[in-house]
């Protein structure tokens, strides 16, 4: 029996991984890569069997934003050639909801940019989510920036079922990133979320120049926080923003952060999100052996694949999709 497989009996018998063994997992030769997976997959096929969550975002408000966040094209200090306006009424967000049961997605992320949503903000995605939850039964989730009390309420009272607010980086790496706003204004977000009944949902973009200590840390502190939901973007670097020079990661190790995410975080959602494409590349169905969903087609600047050829990836590997996206 492999190292790995011993720490994910382990893990499966309600210990928590050592730093130490974290480490470990995450410096492996690369020929180790295929017995971490499938340790990791043993974990993953407890909690969540051959299941693979689907997931589709609607940009439902485009660039505009006040903050300086490195990796983003929406950002004032980006200079990406991207489409612009303001928020989508409430008939154009609904009608992306049939784009998602088209999609086989079970869950419909609304998505918009800003620091925080504006009262109408709100009141236009809570319209629609209302109108939305009556004739479907997608789940909701939405990521509209930071929250107070009075906005998160709302939204739960519209039928929010999921909020995302991502860490996005390690704490001691937020402000090489960006300035705008702390680390700390982020947790409070996610905080809120969860005091409004709103499922939490916070993840991390890896390729930012964290260290490998630091990617442990980062799985340790969505633990922390008991995120339902933990999204794990890859950077793709986007051509006219400040990271626009970072390289890829390799993908196998991508493939070890998704392993230690899931030896981290055992029982919770791990999602493929963004940047896939171009980091995991050609190895993006060795993934879903340690993750549990992804997005499915395209994302809020960037092209993602063919809903089609994922759907085609679930099958080839004896997954299914499943229909209950929470």
């Amino acid at each position: 029996m492999s190292k790995w497989t011993n720490l994910a009996r382990k893990v499966l018998e309600g210990e928590l991984l050592e730093k130490k063994e974290a480490l470990e997992i995450l410096e492996a030769h690369n020929v180790e890569v295929l017995s971490i997976m499938n340790a990791a997959y043993t974990i993953r096929s407890h909690y969540f069997g051959n299941k693979v969550k689907l997931n589709m975002i609607i940009n439902a408000k485009s660039g505009l934003c006040p903050e300086n966040c490195g990796y983003c094209s929406q950002s004032i200090v980006s200079n990406a050639s991207i489409e612009k306006y303001p928020m989508l009424d409430k008939e154009t967000i609904i009608a992306g909801a049939q784009e998602a049961i088209k999609r086989q997605a079970g869950t419909y992320c609304i998505v918009a940019s800003g620091r925080a949503p504006s009262k109408r903000d709100v009141e236009e995605v809570a319209g629609a989510v209302e109108e939305i939850t009556k004739t479907t039964s997608l789940k909701i989730c939405a990521c509209l920036g930071f929250l107070n009390e009075e906005k998160a309420q709302r939204l739960q009272q519209a039928g929010v079922h999921r909020y995302n607010h991502n860490l996005n980086t390690h704490r001691d790496n937020h402000s090489s990133i960006v300035s705008t706003h702390t680390y700390e204004d982020r947790v409070s977000t996610v905080n809120e979320v969860k005091k409004s009944g709103i499922s939490p949902c916070s993840g991390c973009i890896f390729g930012m120049g964290e260290t490998n200590e630091q990617i442990y840390e980062i799985a340790v502190s969505l633990r922390d926080l008991n995120v339902d939901s933990i999204p794990v973007n890859f950077l793709h670097a986007i051509k006219g923003t400040p990271l626009q020079d970072q390289k890829p990661l390799e993908p196998l190790a991508c493939l070890k952060i998704l392993a230690l995410m899931r030896f981290i975080n055992p029982s919770k959602e791990i999602r493929i999100s963004g940047g896939r494409e171009v980091n995991l590349r050609s190895l993006q169905p060795l993934g879903l052996y340690a993750a549990n969903s992804i997005f499915v087609g395209d994302y809020l600047t960037t092209d993602g694949q063919e809903a089609e050829y994922d759907h085609k990836m679930i099958e080839d590997l004896g997954f299914e999709i499943e229909e209950c996206a929470l």
